[in-house]
């Protein structure tokens, strides 16, 4: 995927890739600057996953949908991801259904939103 310059839509929901296959495509992200699209609905990749991916998803400055529905990330991974929604400037759609935010979640998301 690193090779893949000009990927602007990738769709890997329901996958089961955990934070484990989180860590990997993190590793590939930060290199595809035209990603526009990035669905991983229902991978399992929890907190760790999320704070894998939250490292580099402020380098995708064209991600405008990113959906993250049914991932178990709880309050620690929306804390990880609140940390870098800044940086995402060009984010329109958000989905973080499913996940067990909690308060103490949606408060950290609150700060940035």
């Amino acid at each position: 995927l690193g090779e893949c310059k000009a990927l602007t839509y990738l769709d890997l929901k329901s996958n089961d890739i955990g934070a484990e296959g989180a860590g990997r495509l993190a590793g590939v992200l930060g290199s595809c600057t035209a990603l526009t699209y990035l669905d991983l609905w229902g991978n399992a990749i929890g907190a760790e996953g999320m704070g894998r991916l939250a490292e580099v998803l402020g380098e995708c400055k064209a991600l405008t949908y990113l959906d993250l529905k049914s991932n178990d990330i709880g309050a620690e991974g929306a804390g990880r991801l609140a940390g870098v929604l800044g940086s995402c400037t060009a984010l329109t759609y958000l989905d973080l259904w499913g996940n067990a935010i909690g308060a103490e979640g949606m408060g950290r998301l609150a700060e940035v939103l």
